[in-house]
Formats: structure tokens, sequence, C-alpha cells
């Protein structure tokens, strides 16, 4: 997917699956979404959610579920 934003800063990327965190004005976001996210691909799903970006130049998140075989 093409992504035309202007990346994630270091600081921000440490904090970004924190739950309440935003980089919202107060009352404009609840910090929740990619907490919750995150909570259920690695806690659910024992998946991962990754962020890699460069400020200035965009981010992708990596998403990782493992697949089980159910043997009969």
């Amino acid at each position: 997917m093409l992504d035309n934003g202007i990346g994630i800063s270091r600081e921000v990327q440490q904090r970004i699956f924190e739950q309440f965190f935003t980089t919202k004005d107060v009352g404009k976001g609840t910090g929740l979404g990619l907490a919750i996210a995150h909570q259920i691909i690695v806690e659910k799903h024992r998946g991962t959610l990754e962020v890699k970006s460069v400020s200035g130049h965009g981010s992708q998140f990596i998403i990782t579920i493992p697949i089980y075989r159910i043997e009969d």
C-alpha cells in the first residue's frame, strides 16, 4: 500500500502501542486504536505488530499472525 504520510518520529514509535498515548490535541483522540490492535494481534492471536518508519518518508505497519494446523 502506498504511504504518503510524513513518517513517525523515533520518540513516538517507542510509545505508539501504549494505551491512551496519542499525538492529537486534548479531546481529539483517545489513544486506544493501536493499543487495541496490538492487544488483539499479539495477546489473542500470538502474532506481532511492528512499525517501521523514517521521519519525512512514511511508515509501514507489519502484522504477522501465525497459522495453526489442527491435526485430525
